[in-house]
């Protein structure tokens, strides 16, 4: 039985946020002809899939940061034995996760960073992930890293392998030189891809579908994955793995969110199958389970693996929270050494994880591609509408988690401040989890150790989204410019 006890304190918060709820949680009734002619299983939003599967599926993670909806929680069996440590100090305790010692509880959350080739990652990758480390995180996740090239949604986006093993030393070498562990988020685009090449006729999903995504590569349509697709996709996380322990991570974290392949597997929106990996909740989370299983047989003692998973898919008839308990729970029992918390489905719910200012605007000025820019006017009618941003939106869902589950949890989404950090500790969550905040501070842990009242001068514009498709990078537009030189030599 978890021991995470309600206070009165946090019974009287639920009860507001149940009567405040931000509108976009109600699904809108919107006409599904559209949705049914792209979409046979007649999905909510019809422009926010077409936009999406063309554009935005790798830079979703951006908005992972931490936090929305307080409420307070005592008993943690995982907080510090030391009782007379405040919630702010605690948070720079160290945290063991699995067979590693992190030196405190902030992770950064993995980006799309627009700093890879199609070969490993660029000298600037290498510089931003430094910069993080030296700026006082435990831990920085090296974002969205194909297990084989057929898993990668973009052509730019980087696999790893035997061949450029190099390259990622180059990166782990200098993050543990900063004083950082450095973890590698591990995934699979399923049929969320628009890559040309593949080694198979037609991208792979767990149900067959129509593919706008890969529209323009001729790849319109999906195929159904097999037992012996499953088995080779489940071989490439483990080689991939096992690559990351050669490389020198300390961590690899399995992406089971956002609408990636596993996320497609765990959701109805995706998943129609009526075998045994469709259907019931349980059924759902088989190849999700079976891969981490795997993984974590391959690799032993020498590296944690922890997984990035949706408390809700924020569309309907998506995932909800009991299902995603259900899937934490299992993996708990696999022996997964943490979780961090997230939401959204790429193709239909992206500003569930954003919050804030559409990044349309932005990524109309650096999208190239007219077709794309047309897609862009459309979902900003839908999906990608401002949407009002709250301090630790993730909070009450991930609450639940925290009461079914007692493995390690990482928040995520909307943490913006030393008493946002603060919160997180008295609500029994082990660590947080930053993405906007470090894109905007490189230093900002930092800060808090020197000020537990500093806030983050993140301004939730978004506009940091569209700049991973600009020579230099990811980075926050009310800064200075990334070197685009850097950005375009190899890390090694």
């Amino acid at each position: 039985m978890n021991r995470h006890l309600a206070t009165p304190l946090a019974t009287s918060r639920l009860a507001q946020m149940s009567r405040h709820r931000p509108k976009f949680m109600k699904p809108r009734r919107r006409p599904l002809i559209f949705a049914r002619l792209w979409h046979p299983q007649g999905l909510e939003s019809s422009t926010s899939s077409i936009f999406y599967m063309f554009f935005y599926a790798s830079c979703l993670s951006l908005a992972n940061d931490a936090g929305h909806n307080r409420r307070v929680i005592s008993g943690s069996r995982h907080m510090s034995s030391n009782s007379s440590l405040t919630p702010s100090a605690r948070a720079f305790e160290p945290l063991q996760l699995g067979p590693i010692t992190l030196p405190n509880r902030f992770v950064k959350a993995g980006t799309y960073e627009g700093m890879n080739f199609a070969n490993g990652p660029s000298a600037a990758l290498v510089k931003h992930h430094v910069d993080i480390a030296r700026g006082g995180v435990g831990m920085t996740t090296l974002g969205y890293t194909a297990v084989h090239p057929d898993g990668r949604t973009f052509e730019e986006e980087t696999s790893i392998g035997a061949d450029n093993l190099v390259r990622f030393r180059a990166l782990t070498d200098a993050v543990h030189g900063a004083g950082a562990r450095v973890s590698l988020q591990l995934g699979h685009c399923g049929t969320m891809t628009r890559t040309p090449k593949r080694s198979t006729r037609k991208p792979l999903g767990p149900s067959k579908t129509l593919n706008l995504y890969g529209a323009m590569v001729g790849a319109l349509f999906t195929s159904e994955m097999t037992s012996a697709d499953m088995q080779t996709v489940g071989d490439q996380f483990v080689a991939a793995a096992k690559h990351a322990v050669a490389a020198g991570f300390d961590a690899i974290e399995l992406h089971m969110g956002h609408g990636y392949l596993l996320s497609q597997f765990l959701s109805p929106l995706a998943n129609k199958r009526n075998d045994q990996y469709g259907g019931s909740a349980e059924n759902r989370l088989r190849f999700p389970l079976e891969v981490t299983e795997r993984v974590l047989a391959a690799v032993g003692d020498q590296i944690a693996v922890i997984a990035k998973l949706n408390l809700r898919d924020g569309a309907r008839s998506g995932v909800e929270i009991a299902d995603s308990i259900k899937t934490a729970q299992a993996l708990q029992s696999a022996g997964l050494h943490g979780l961090v918390m997230t939401g959204g489905f790429s193709p239909y719910s992206p500003m569930y994880l954003f919050r804030g200012n559409s990044p349309v605007p932005s990524m109309l000025q650096t999208e190239k591609s007219a077709w794309n820019r047309f897609l862009l006017k459309l979902g900003a009618k839908t999906a990608f509408r401002d949407t009002p941003f709250e301090e630790m939106y993730f909070l009450k869902h991930a609450l639940q988690m925290r009461e079914a589950v007692t493995m390690p949890l990482g928040l995520l989404g909307g943490l913006r401040s030393g008493d946002n950090v603060a919160e997180a500790m008295r609500a029994g969550f082990d660590f947080v989890v930053l993405g906007r905040p470090l894109i905007a501070q490189a230093d900002f842990v930092s800060r808090l150790a020197k000020d537990p009242s500093a806030r983050s001068n993140c301004i939730n514009c978004n506009r940091c989204v569209a700049e991973f498709s600009t020579p230099g990078g990811v980075r926050c537009v009310l800064g200075e410019p990334n070197d685009s030189a850097l950005n375009a030599r190899p890390a090694a």
